[in-house]
């Protein structure tokens, strides 16, 4: 009969700790993609963007196209036509301007872009500090038994983290390339 071994609290407490800050990491990235969206979002309420063609459309259907890029700072204007504005029924809970309503995308380096990153390195942290956790347990540890659950939770830590981290160094690509897209223009 195969006999389990004896599994000492000390154990439990170091893989129940590394469970919990890989929790707090993952509660910590879901919180900051979050408010990321509604921040984003906050002033484009009820705007929808495409991409393939670069223009925001409206909830009336009428289009804000691109106006201004500013190259050294980042922000693209949108602008609807102003006549379309100015006779619109929704004109007064859009905008004050007789100009026609105006949308600003930034580039990925604003402030909310640099909470995103430093959120990330928090998520990447505490990772990393559960995959040290259970590799010194993993050394104490005596017996195959416990080695083996140890060894998977560290292997899925250590996939999560390279992923995490490959998404954080995209976004520095992703910025490099939205600047040189907006230099082409």
């Amino acid at each position: 009969m195969l006999r389990l071994p004896e599994v000492s609290l000390e154990y439990l407490l170091v893989l129940g700790y590394a469970l919990l800050l890989a929790l707090i990491a993952l509660v910590l990235e879901l919180t900051a993609r979050h408010a990321l969206r509604r921040s984003l979002e906050s002033s484009t309420v009820g705007f929808t963007y495409h991409p393939q063609s670069d223009v925001w459309k409206c909830p009336r259907d009428q289009h804000l196209f691109p106006v201004l890029s500013d190259h050294a700072v980042g922000p693209v204007v949108y602008r609807a036509p102003a006549s379309a504005c100015n006779c619109c029924v929704s004109k007064a809970a859009c905008t004050d301007s007789d100009n026609g309503r105006e949308i600003e995308r930034h580039i990925p380096q604003g402030l909310e872009y640099g909470m995103q990153r430093f959120h990330r390195a928090m998520s990447l942290t505490l990772l990393a500090l559960a995959s040290l956790l259970l590799v010194v347990e993993f050394f104490r540890a005596d017996d195959l038994y416990l080695r083996a659950p140890l060894l998977l939770i560290l292997l899925c830590f250590c996939a999560i983290i390279q992923r995490l981290a490959s998404g954080l160094q995209s976004k520095n690509s992703d910025q490099k390339n939205f600047k040189e897209k907006l230099q082409r223009r």
